[in-house]
């Protein structure tokens, strides 16, 4: 049974452990000890030497005692945005929040909360279950550079969870979208504004007249595309010689995401021209997209599973990119977990203690019907 107090007070306990992206050395090495001090074999792989920081993801193995089970990952991340450090949490009526000045963090250490009390769960009542791999990433936000980066091989699992969803417990992320960053350094040249304006290339003016041209926002029911920071110039008397364009396009569809970014280069591309000037573009798809049928058996057991909590299991996409999206692409199925969590990276975000405990109840409920669904 899950130990509300238990579950709250470690909650509490990681939410104050300052551990925005790139800073998750000291997160990592409190988990990696929890994880050991319950019968985990821990491993931390490279991806934070590639990414250039201090640590790296968690891969760590708790053995079952049913070996024709399916190997079972539950993967969150370590990480948070900013406002993230000096996190003050505060329980009114049930209700967790910070004190207004920072993020919660329950993105996501909801997710790494209630991994840890269902494997309290699994160890204090010691049912038949199979081997479980638990995964807790670096850097997810701004770019899933943890699954990105991480030894893959060192998981083995045949199916995976990820708890990484703002819906309520029982929604369940079956399709996500891939994206494409864009970065475009349009070229102008310099002159003095009061004097010779006619001798300079205005960049911003290049750029603004690309951008205006662009089809943005929802382009349809699977594709959305932004731009969201332009910055150039050095002074106001001075024709900006640079402006640097930074945007992005996201589809469920691969396809329809390269039509989107390539229109967006085209506009820039025929706005250097029309200017007698050139644009430096570069375009690097940050992660790919996921799409799970209703028939995937990891989408069989955590629906299951849900049902005999009393949820209610609801398949929905999602317009962003989770570390769900990596494993698919490595050929790992796994779903992306609603844990609850609202408002997430504001300093409003907040999630209840019902939700807590149903996350937890629901991990340990989806690590049981596993080994039984194999046995079977």
């Amino acid at each position: 049974m899950v130990d509300q107090d238990r579950l709250i007070a470690e909650f509490f306990e990681l939410v104050k452990i300052d551990s925005v992206s790139g800073y998750e050395r000291e997160i990592a090495d409190l988990l990696a000890l929890k994880l050991q001090k319950l019968g985990l074999s821990v491993y931390e792989d490279d991806a934070g030497k590639r990414a250039g920081t201090k640590a790296g993801n968690i891969i760590a193995r708790l053995p079952g005692n049913v070996p024709e089970a399916p190997i079972l990952m539950l993967s969150a991340h370590m990480d948070t945005v900013q406002p993230g450090n000096d996190i003050q949490p505060v329980n009114i009526d049930n209700t967790i929040y910070s004190r207004g000045e920072t993020i919660l963090g329950a993105d996501d250490k909801a997710g790494i909360a209630a991994i840890l009390e269902a494997l309290r769960v699994i160890n204090e009542q010691q049912p038949a279950h199979g081997d479980v791999v638990v995964v807790l990433t670096i850097w997810e936000e701004g770019g899933l550079v943890g699954s990105g980066n991480i030894e893959f091989d060192r998981i083995g699992a045949h199916m995976g969870i990820v708890l990484d969803s703002d819906g309520d417990p029982g929604n369940i992320v079956v399709k996500g979208p891939s994206q494409d960053r864009l970065t475009a350094i349009v070229k102008g040249r310099a002159a003095h504004a009061g004097i010779n304006p006619q001798d300079g290339i205005n960049a911003i003016q290049v750029a603004s007249r690309a951008v205006s041209k662009m089809s943005l926002g929802r382009i349809d029911e699977e594709t959305t595309a932004n731009v969201g920071v332009i910055s150039g110039g050095k002074a106001i008397n001075i024709v900006p010689e640079s402006t640097t364009v930074h945007g992005e396009a996201r589809s469920m569809s691969p396809e329809k995401r390269a039509a989107q970014t390539e229109s967006m280069c085209a506009a820039l591309r025929k706005a250097a021209a029309q200017a007698d000037t050139t644009v430096d573009i570069r375009v690097e798809t940050i992660y790919p997209d996921m799409n799970l049928d209703e028939s995937e058996p990891v989408v069989k057991l955590v629906s299951s599973a849900a049902e005999e909590l009393g949820l209610k299991p609801k398949l929905t996409s999602t317009g962003g990119g989770s570390d769900a999206n990596f494993f698919n692409h490595y050929g790992l199925p796994t779903v992306n977990l609603g844990i609850g969590m609202k408002k997430v990276h504001t300093t409003e975000e907040y999630i209840t203690v019902a939700n807590l405990v149903k996350n937890a109840e629901f991990v340990a409920k989806i690590i049981l019907k596993a080994a039984v669904l194999k046995s079977n």
